[in-house]
Protein backbone atom coordinates (compact mmCIF):
# COMPACT_ATOMS: atom_id res chain seq x y z
CA UNK A 1 0.00 0.00 0.00
CA UNK A 2 1.34 3.43 -0.95
CA UNK A 3 2.12 5.78 1.96
CA UNK A 4 -0.26 8.49 2.00
CA UNK A 5 1.06 12.19 0.26
CA UNK A 6 -0.80 15.27 0.52
CA UNK A 7 -1.35 18.49 -1.66
CA UNK A 8 -0.76 16.87 -4.90
CA UNK A 9 -1.41 19.23 -8.05
CA UNK A 10 -4.62 19.17 -9.15
CA UNK A 11 -5.89 18.12 -5.87
CA UNK A 12 -6.02 21.59 -3.70
CA UNK A 13 -9.35 22.31 -3.93
CA UNK A 14 -11.75 24.53 -2.48
CA UNK A 15 -15.76 26.25 -2.70
CA UNK A 16 -16.63 29.30 -3.43
CA UNK A 17 -19.39 31.99 -4.73
CA UNK A 18 -22.85 31.96 -4.53
CA UNK A 19 -24.93 32.44 -7.81
CA UNK A 20 -28.30 30.98 -10.55
CA UNK A 21 -30.69 31.57 -6.97
CA UNK A 22 -33.99 30.16 -8.19
CA UNK A 23 -37.31 30.12 -6.32
CA UNK A 24 -39.68 27.40 -6.57
CA UNK A 25 -43.35 27.56 -5.17
CA UNK A 26 -45.06 24.62 -4.65
CA UNK A 27 -48.85 24.16 -6.37
CA UNK A 28 -51.45 22.54 -4.96
CA UNK A 29 -50.09 18.70 -5.01
CA UNK A 30 -46.84 19.83 -3.38
CA UNK A 31 -44.95 19.74 -6.69
CA UNK A 32 -41.67 22.34 -6.55
CA UNK A 33 -42.76 24.78 -10.37
CA UNK A 34 -42.70 28.01 -11.87
CA UNK A 35 -39.27 28.74 -10.90
CA UNK A 36 -38.23 32.46 -11.15
CA UNK A 37 -34.54 33.80 -10.56
CA UNK A 38 -33.49 35.32 -7.93
CA UNK A 39 -31.14 38.25 -8.88
CA UNK A 40 -28.76 39.44 -6.28
CA UNK A 41 -27.85 36.09 -3.86
CA UNK A 42 -25.11 37.66 -1.48
CA UNK A 43 -24.85 35.13 0.79
CA UNK A 44 -26.33 31.79 1.47
CA UNK A 45 -25.67 30.23 5.06
CA UNK A 46 -26.51 26.95 5.49
CA UNK A 47 -26.87 25.95 9.09
CA UNK A 48 -27.84 22.20 10.11
CA UNK A 49 -28.58 21.66 13.49
CA UNK A 50 -29.74 19.12 16.51
CA UNK A 51 -28.23 15.49 16.06
CA UNK A 52 -26.68 16.19 19.65
CA UNK A 53 -25.07 13.35 21.77
CA UNK A 54 -27.18 12.71 24.58
CA UNK A 55 -25.39 9.76 27.02
CA UNK A 56 -26.66 6.95 28.72
CA UNK A 57 -25.32 5.45 31.74
CA UNK A 58 -25.58 2.15 33.22
CA UNK A 59 -23.47 -0.22 34.84
CA UNK A 60 -21.54 3.15 36.55
CA UNK A 61 -20.36 3.31 32.57
CA UNK A 62 -21.44 5.56 29.72
CA UNK A 63 -23.73 2.95 27.97
CA UNK A 64 -24.28 4.58 24.46
CA UNK A 65 -24.58 7.58 23.10
CA UNK A 66 -28.10 8.26 21.47
CA UNK A 67 -28.19 11.35 18.69
CA UNK A 68 -31.07 13.34 18.22
CA UNK A 69 -32.74 14.34 15.15
CA UNK A 70 -30.84 16.63 12.70
CA UNK A 71 -32.56 19.89 11.51
CA UNK A 72 -31.44 21.90 8.52
CA UNK A 73 -32.01 26.10 7.99
CA UNK A 74 -30.65 28.99 5.87
CA UNK A 75 -29.49 32.48 6.37
CA UNK A 76 -30.37 33.71 2.44
CA UNK A 77 -29.08 38.11 1.82
CA UNK A 78 -29.24 39.52 -1.10
CA UNK A 79 -29.57 43.04 -2.32
CA UNK A 80 -33.15 42.32 -4.00
CA UNK A 81 -35.93 38.83 -4.41
CA UNK A 82 -38.47 38.35 -6.69
CA UNK A 83 -41.90 39.76 -6.80
CA UNK A 84 -43.29 35.66 -5.74
CA UNK A 85 -41.19 36.51 -2.64
CA UNK A 86 -43.60 38.77 -0.93
CA UNK A 87 -46.00 36.12 -0.23
CA UNK A 88 -43.33 34.09 1.24
CA UNK A 89 -42.06 36.60 3.30
CA UNK A 90 -46.04 37.25 4.65
CA UNK A 91 -46.94 40.13 2.08
CA UNK A 92 -49.95 40.70 0.16
CA UNK A 93 -50.95 43.15 -2.35
CA UNK A 94 -54.74 43.24 -2.69
CA UNK A 95 -53.92 46.04 -5.02
CA UNK A 96 -51.01 46.84 -7.56
CA UNK A 97 -48.50 49.20 -5.63
CA UNK A 98 -50.05 48.69 -2.22
CA UNK A 99 -48.16 45.77 -0.38
CA UNK A 100 -50.30 44.31 3.44
CA UNK A 101 -47.44 42.41 5.89
CA UNK A 102 -47.90 40.63 8.57
CA UNK A 103 -49.19 37.51 6.49
CA UNK A 104 -49.64 34.38 6.35
CA UNK A 105 -45.76 33.07 4.99
CA UNK A 106 -46.04 30.48 1.81
CA UNK A 107 -43.69 27.73 1.76
CA UNK A 108 -41.03 27.66 -1.21
CA UNK A 109 -38.26 25.30 -3.04
CA UNK A 110 -35.08 26.91 -3.61
CA UNK A 111 -31.84 25.95 -5.32
CA UNK A 112 -28.19 28.12 -5.70
CA UNK A 113 -25.09 27.28 -7.17
CA UNK A 114 -21.65 27.13 -5.48
CA UNK A 115 -18.60 27.15 -7.74
CA UNK A 116 -15.74 24.49 -7.19
CA UNK A 117 -12.08 25.49 -7.82
CA UNK A 118 -8.78 24.01 -7.93
CA UNK A 119 -4.80 25.24 -7.61
CA UNK A 120 -5.17 24.16 -11.38
CA UNK A 121 -8.16 25.59 -12.85
CA UNK A 122 -9.06 28.24 -10.31
CA UNK A 123 -12.36 29.05 -9.58
CA UNK A 124 -13.79 27.21 -12.74
CA UNK A 125 -12.89 23.24 -11.77
CA UNK A 126 -16.92 23.20 -11.60
CA UNK A 127 -19.98 23.58 -9.23
CA UNK A 128 -22.31 22.35 -6.53
CA UNK A 129 -25.73 22.71 -7.30
CA UNK A 130 -27.36 22.64 -3.95
CA UNK A 131 -31.65 22.03 -3.56
CA UNK A 132 -33.62 22.77 -0.68
CA UNK A 133 -37.00 21.59 0.19
CA UNK A 134 -39.45 22.67 2.36
CA UNK A 135 -38.55 26.41 3.25
CA UNK A 136 -40.23 28.47 5.07
CA UNK A 137 -38.87 32.31 5.80
CA UNK A 138 -39.03 33.99 9.33
CA UNK A 139 -39.55 38.18 9.82
CA UNK A 140 -36.41 39.82 9.44
CA UNK A 141 -35.22 43.46 10.33
CA UNK A 142 -34.52 45.81 7.82
CA UNK A 143 -32.08 49.07 8.45
CA UNK A 144 -32.85 52.15 6.26
CA UNK A 145 -30.03 54.06 6.67
CA UNK A 146 -29.56 57.65 5.13
CA UNK A 147 -27.42 58.81 1.93
CA UNK A 148 -24.09 59.20 2.88
CA UNK A 149 -20.72 59.94 0.63
CA UNK A 150 -19.97 56.23 1.02
CA UNK A 151 -23.51 54.57 0.11
CA UNK A 152 -24.56 51.14 0.47
CA UNK A 153 -27.66 49.59 -0.97
CA UNK A 154 -29.82 48.05 1.65
CA UNK A 155 -28.74 44.08 1.92
CA UNK A 156 -32.29 42.22 3.03
CA UNK A 157 -31.72 39.11 5.45
CA UNK A 158 -33.95 35.95 5.89
CA UNK A 159 -33.48 33.35 8.08
CA UNK A 160 -34.69 29.93 6.84
CA UNK A 161 -36.37 26.42 8.80
CA UNK A 162 -37.25 23.64 5.96
CA UNK A 163 -39.16 20.82 6.69
CA UNK A 164 -37.59 17.35 5.13
CA UNK A 165 -38.77 15.44 2.32
CA UNK A 166 -39.06 11.86 1.48
CA UNK A 167 -36.28 10.13 -0.27
CA UNK A 168 -36.74 5.79 -1.17
CA UNK A 169 -34.27 3.71 1.04
CA UNK A 170 -32.67 7.24 2.96
CA UNK A 171 -33.79 9.70 6.13
CA UNK A 172 -36.24 12.30 4.53
CA UNK A 173 -34.06 15.27 3.90
CA UNK A 174 -34.38 18.94 2.81
CA UNK A 175 -30.99 19.15 1.35
CA UNK A 176 -29.74 17.97 -1.73
CA UNK A 177 -26.19 18.76 -3.27
CA UNK A 178 -25.23 17.54 -6.74
CA UNK A 179 -21.32 18.04 -7.78
CA UNK A 180 -20.84 18.76 -11.76
CA UNK A 181 -17.26 16.98 -11.25
CA UNK A 182 -18.16 13.82 -10.31
CA UNK A 183 -21.93 13.12 -11.98
CA UNK A 184 -22.31 12.72 -15.82
CA UNK A 185 -22.75 15.39 -18.31
CA UNK A 186 -25.90 14.25 -19.69
CA UNK A 187 -27.04 13.63 -15.95
CA UNK A 188 -26.02 17.00 -15.07
CA UNK A 189 -27.92 18.74 -18.23
CA UNK A 190 -30.75 16.96 -17.24
CA UNK A 191 -31.10 18.13 -14.21
CA UNK A 192 -30.59 21.96 -15.08
CA UNK A 193 -33.22 21.81 -17.89
CA UNK A 194 -35.60 20.99 -15.07
CA UNK A 195 -33.92 23.33 -12.48
CA UNK A 196 -33.81 26.55 -15.34
CA UNK A 197 -36.03 25.26 -17.61
CA UNK A 198 -34.65 23.79 -21.43
CA UNK A 199 -34.79 21.02 -23.35
CA UNK A 200 -38.18 19.45 -23.31
CA UNK A 201 -39.28 21.24 -20.08
CA UNK A 202 -41.62 23.48 -20.31
CA UNK A 203 -41.33 25.60 -17.04
CA UNK A 204 -38.33 26.09 -14.32
CA UNK A 205 -38.93 23.05 -11.79
CA UNK A 206 -37.47 21.88 -8.49
CA UNK A 207 -37.80 17.91 -8.94
CA UNK A 208 -38.07 15.91 -5.58
CA UNK A 209 -34.48 14.04 -4.60
CA UNK A 210 -36.21 10.40 -6.21
CA UNK A 211 -36.48 12.03 -9.55
CA UNK A 212 -33.09 14.02 -8.89
CA UNK A 213 -31.41 10.69 -8.38
CA UNK A 214 -33.09 9.46 -11.28
CA UNK A 215 -32.28 12.26 -13.80
CA UNK A 216 -28.39 12.08 -12.76
CA UNK A 217 -28.30 8.30 -13.72
CA UNK A 218 -26.30 7.57 -16.68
Amino acid sequence: MAPLTWDQVGEKTYETGVDRGVLYTPDETGVYTDGVAWNGLTTVTESPSGAEASPQYADNIKYLNLIGAETFGLTIEAFTYPDEFAVMDGSVQPEAGVIIGQQGRGVFGLSYRTKVGNDLLGADAGYKLHLVYGCQASPSERAYGTINDSPEAIAFSWEIATSPVPVTGYAPTALVVVDSTVVSAGGLTALEDALYGGGTETVARLPMPDEVLTLITP
